[in-house]
């Protein structure tokens, strides 16, 4: 069986809300937070240095806490179906990772592609999957404050585009019924639907970057 990683870090101002009706706010600042975590999951696991202060604050235990540690696990499930799918992602988009603005119009133009037919907690996962593969690249090029540019994109996003959704779920923590066993030979079907549509994702918007002629 799967052990179950616990949250790394978290920001230290986000507050456990899960036993009321989150606000928007919340569930955006709560999305930031899983975004720093999950990223830094992904640039430990790179084996890329990173040693940001705001980096190094958890909340400890919590349901933010539970919900971060399943949010990896099902990126670890996504890209392990495709594993090339979510890594140089700057690379897959031809784009430069020495412009704010490019990097920000890159990231939330594949949001919104991956969410163009709709939301579904496997292309949340595969947002968050993008968001680290993006990070990890800036880092590697050494344009580390670009991690916070991607972090502030996704908030942005979750804001206007998932915050509704979120919150007929109940917040973040709905996400956890997505779980239902530990057998990794059993993939599930939403996982496998949202890795076979982001390489279709990432030619639209090659096109779209593409500068005018």
């Amino acid at each position: 069986m799967e052990v179950l990683r616990r949250s790394s870090v978290f920001a230290a101002e986000v507050m456990e809300v899960f036993d009321r009706s989150p606000t928007d706010k919340e569930l955006v600042s709560q999305a930031k937070a899983l975004c720093r975590d999950y990223i830094n999951s992904r640039l430990v696991r790179a084996g890329v240095s990173w040693s940001k202060p705001e980096y190094n604050a958890p909340v400890p235990g919590g349901k933010l806490a539970e919900v971060s540690t399943i949010l990896l696990r099902l990126g670890d499930e996504l890209e392990y179906i495709r594993p090339n799918v979510y890594r140089n992602i700057a690379r897959q988009l031809n784009i430069s990772l020495h412009s704010e603005t490019v990097v920000s119009d890159a990231f939330l133009a594949v949001a919104a592609q991956i969410f163009t037919a709709g939301i579904t907690w496997g292309k949340v996962v595969s947002l968050y999957a993008v968001a680290a593969g993006l990070a990890v690249d800036c880092v590697r090029h050494a344009q580390p404050a670009m991690v916070h540019t991607i972090v502030d994109c996704l908030g942005e996003f979750v804001r206007k585009t998932l915050v509704t959704w979120l919150k007929r779920r109940g917040g973040w923590a709905d996400i956890t019924k997505c779980v239902v066993n530990t057998d990794p030979s059993l993939r599930s079907h939403w996982l496998v639907a949202a890795v076979c549509s982001f390489g279709h994702f990432l030619k639209a918007i090659f096109f779209v970057l593409l500068p005018e002629r």
